[in-house]
């Protein structure tokens, strides 16, 4: 089953929708995310104080790139200049004043994620509409993966490096991005960014950086973006599309290697029904004859 995932955390959505909504109360709650990314909220002090706070292991590069920047421009006064020990941001809301549009404020605290991630993206987008080359920005968001993003003259190149822990997902892996490759030929989709995927080998963009690996299980996709992919409006659905990419890559794999078997089981129980039907039955001279006493 295909399915589009979003920039929000919903869970952290639900959790802070029926917080603002509901009466106060103590509360203490962990939520998950994509890449590794946690979620804490508390309300350490006070039941009217809700905390807000989010760990993620590639937080110190973020910063590098104006994340602090962009959280105080997104959250205001309601971002702490300390975070929470343990982790990396930390947003306080009082909730005897919250703003009359609840849901709007519901929204950019979920995004919360997604916000620090955009901070690079950000810079080479500006970079690249001021005709100016950036540097080649390198995030680790996830053990042994990372994504680069550079902005050139004409464009802003975006690489994801994405390990197959299988032999099966490499397979998998392999026909999805290459449907991706094929999707530009057709009219429809002529204004789409360009992807490039190679299967082993970095491509020419990372050639000499360190840390970059070769191997059989690694993968390399390339998003080739282009000014009219991120000028004005364009830009925040960009980023939050893209931030998602891997995600969205490999959940995919999973629903289709689940898809499958689910057949081969179906295929299974029909052959088995076939053989149980298939069996002759003994002819009345083998069957055991048994009498009454």
């Amino acid at each position: 089953m295909l399915i589009d995932l979003q920039p929000s955390n919903r869970i952290l959505e639900e959790a802070l929708r029926e917080r603002f909504n509901g009466e106060a109360e103590k509360l203490q709650l962990k939520v998950a995310d994509f890449d590794g990314v946690t979620y804490r909220l508390s309300t350490p002090e006070s039941k009217t104080v809700l905390n807000i706070s989010m760990a993620m292991r590639c937080f110190g590069e973020l910063q590098r790139y104006g994340a602090d920047a962009v959280l105080r421009r997104e959250y205001g006064d309601m971002l702490e200049s300390t975070p929470e020990s343990g982790f990396d941001v930390t947003v306080r809301v009082d909730l005897q004043n919250l703003p009359q549009d609840k849901e709007s404020l519901v929204r950019k605290l979920s995004l919360l994620k997604r916000n620090a991630l955009a901070a690079p993206f950000e810079v080479a987008f500006n970079a690249q509409l001021e005709g100016r080359d950036s540097e080649l920005m390198t995030i680790h968001y996830r053990d042994e993966e990372a994504y680069y993003i550079k902005a050139q003259h004409d464009r802003v190149t975006v690489i994801f490096s994405t390990i197959f822990k299988e032999e099966t997902d490499r397979i998998f892996g392999k026909v999805f991005l290459q449907e991706f490759v094929d999707a530009r030929r057709s009219p429809a989709t002529q204004n789409a960014p360009q992807v490039l995927y190679s299967p082993r080998e970095p491509p020419m963009e990372l050639r000499g950086v360190s840390g970059v690996q070769e191997s059989d299980w690694v993968g390399y996709v390339t998003f080739v973006l282009f000014p009219r992919h991120f000028t004005g409006s364009a830009a925040e659905g960009c980023i939050s599309r893209i931030e998602l990419f891997r995600d969205y890559l490999h959940y995919h794999i999973k629903a289709s290697k689940a898809y499958m078997h689910s057949r081969m089981r179906t295929r299974v129980d029909s052959f088995l029904k076939v053989l149980n039907r298939a069996k002759p039955e003994q002819p009345d001279s083998q069957k055991e004859k048994k009498t009454a006493r």
